[in-house]
């Protein structure tokens, strides 16, 4: 006689569970039948299944006794029962997971004849339910040849609706109310992952650290996490509040600063971001197009090995698959400060990488080839350091490439680091809720620095605090000033400028804006505002010219933005009651008078 074990354990900690025959399985004695049931419930937990039915191939071997490793920690109310009833299970802990054995109430022998038991237990550890996205992972199978049939169903609550992506992506997969099912070739090694939900919505509180260390003043700046075509951002507050926030050509959102000679000063800025599966589309002009195909410092698309290699590799999927092939994650660097290698340098030497080298080698080929490309410095949100690590050394942060699909007219963002790390995930055809990008680098491979990233030396206090939130509260507020450079007189011309400012917490998009008057002839009367970031402000130059006028008269000037109009009033002064003016009238008036009277001096001598 001998003893059957069968063995389940994770590929990755937490969230990658496999299934593995072992021993006896693995040859041709018996053959096995798994339908698994996971029964996702309304408060996250999961209720377990196992349906398992063991066929004997061989009259000299039978199983009296099972045993299973299951690759969740956690696990509650656990049972198992064969043909003849309940059997007593013993538990154990391992390294692996939990440990479940059992003898059968009475060994089936003969070939043919089948050993049908179950086991059923509880836990917290397939599905995850955190701010506005619920997460299901489903163990794969280490060797679907171990397996003549292997089927898992997922049931969840209807609440959730239906999946918002599932990985790796199955084509003609069909659900069946609130329940799909995978088979063996489905599940793969890797196992299936699904997510429920729109968007997700995180709080943010940064601290940025700002030095001055010269004798004279100084402009400066740092990166607000800003909008892109996979997130929108609320800036709540920032403290104090900067000089303006403009927008770089890659689509930064730079808060400016003047520090005083030798001043530190330190910012807090709170902000949410939502960020949603699927970007929005954005128009590639042709000038950005050269711009994002460029060679730069870490992405040497004009050394020798990377454009021999990416002769081979004309797509951006042909690239992924590449990176994630080649380079090994060093676990070891992602703590170190040691210096970024760059793209060329790390396909020559790819056994020590972390996430920027996977992103800088990827951004290298696909500009090699005249694919649009460019990096993402950000924040990932993971629960598993293992499987999706993170490596920009100073904050946890973490970089991503993403790349322009002319076809879908968008960036799309891939996460080649995360593919090479979980065993194979899909971060290439579809992404997830879970990044959150900081700053943008497309036209530098370096600037501007994220947040996380404005220490003083020696200070190792943490600046990045992420949460998950719920609420995503956009508001609109536009304040308008009219600023002019000189006094508004009748009959000459005036010069001044429209301020814009954004006193709102999300960003005032591209708008057309009018000004006019009734009795006001305004040179230019149609501008076009660009982006406008929260704590923001445009300023757009205007010349208008009075009409003469002996008394003093009050102006109403009005400005259209949109479907919003402000009216500011203006007065016009005579010109005669102008001092300068009078000044200058009264000092012609001189000197005409002092010529006239030279002129007649001047007569009057040559007459004698």
């Amino acid at each position: 006689m001998r003893k059957v074990k069968f063995f389940l354990f994770p590929l990755f900690l937490i969230i990658f569970f496999v299934f593995c025959a072992k021993g006896i399985f693995a040859d041709s004695n018996f053959s096995t039948d798994y339908n698994v049931t996971y029964q996702v419930l309304p408060d996250a937990n999961t209720r377990v299944k196992i349906n398992v039915a063991l066929t004997n191939l061989s009259s000299k071997y039978y199983s009296p006794s099972y045993e299973i490793i299951v690759g969740f920690k956690h696990v509650n109310n656990v049972s198992a029962s064969d043909s003849n009833g309940k059997v007593n299970v013993q538990l154990s802990t391992t390294d692996k997971g939990t440990n479940m054995s059992f003898n059968f109430n009475k060994p089936v022998t003969g070939v043919g004849n089948k050993q049908n038991f179950s086991i059923e237990f509880d836990t917290s550890e397939v599905a995850q339910s955190y701010g506005n996205v619920w997460d299901v992972n489903i163990p794969g199978i280490s060797q679907t040849s171990d397996f003549s049939s292997f089927n898992s169903t997922v049931t969840y609550p209807t609440f959730l609706g239906k999946p918002a992506f599932i990985k790796p992506n199955i084509p003609g997969k069909i659900l069946t109310g609130n329940q799909i099912t995978f088979n063996k070739d489905e599940l793969g090694k890797s196992g299936i992952s699904l997510a429920f939900g729109e968007s997700q919505t995180y709080e943010l509180n940064l601290k940025y650290h700002l030095k001055n260390p010269n004798l004279f003043p100084i402009r400066t700046e740092i990166a607000l996490p800003p909008n892109t075509n996979y997130q929108d951002i609320l800036i709540n507050y920032i403290n104090p509040a900067p000089s303006n926030v403009k927008i770089d050509k890659d689509g930064n959102w730079l808060a400016q600063y003047i520090l005083s000679p030798s001043q530190t000063l330190n910012i807090d800025v709170n902000a949410k971001a939502k960020v949603r599966l699927m970007g929005r589309e954005e128009n590639l002009s042709e000038k950005d197009r050269i711009e994002y195909t460029k060679s730069k410092k870490y992405w040497e698309t004009n050394s020798f090995n990377i454009k021999e290699k990416a002769e081979s590799l004309k797509t951006p999927l042909e690239i992924y698959q590449f990176v994630v092939g080649t380079l090994n994650y060093d676990f070891s660097r992602a703590s170190s400060k040691k210096p970024r290698l760059g793209a060329s340098v790390v396909l020559a030497n790819p056994t020590s990488t972390v996430c920027l080298e996977f992103t800088d080698l990827f951004i290298a080929l696909a500009r090699a080839n005249g694919i649009p490309a460019r990096e993402l410095d950000g924040f990932a949100f993971t629960n598993n350091s293992q499987a999706r690590p993170l490596s920009l050394s100073d904050d946890i942060l973490h970089a991503w490439p993403e790349y322009y699909d002319f076809e879908k007219k968008s960036w799309i963002m891939v996460d080649p680091t995360w593919g090479n790390t979980t065993g194979g995930v899909d971060y290439f055809n579809t992404f997830d809720f879970d990044h959150i990008a900081f700053s943008i680098h497309g036209i530098d491979s370096q600037y501007p620095v994220p947040a996380g990233g404005y220490k003083i030396k020696g200070s190792k206090q943490k600046d990045v605090d992420v949460f998950l939130s719920k609420n995503f509260e956009p508001t609109s507020k536009t304040k308008i000033e009219v600023n002019l450079k000189n006094p508004l007189l009748s009959f000459l011309e005036t010069r001044g400028e429209i301020k814009i400012i954004n006193e709102g917490n999300s960003i005032l998009n591209e708008n057309q804006m009018r000004i006019y008057s009734d009795e006001l002839k305004f040179k230019k009367s149609f501008f076009t505002i660009s982006k406008i970031p929260p704590f923001g402000f445009a300023s757009l130059p205007i010349v208008f010219n009075n009409e003469f006028s002996l008394t003093g008269k009050e102006k109403i000037v009005k400005i259209q933005i949109g479907n919003d109009t402000f009216e500011k009033i203006v007065t016009i002064s005579p010109t005669y009651l102008n001092v300068w003016f009078l000044g200058g009238v009264l000092l012609v008036t001189l000197i005409i008078i002092i010529s006239v009277l030279a002129r007649r001096s001047r007569s009057l001598s040559i007459s004698r």
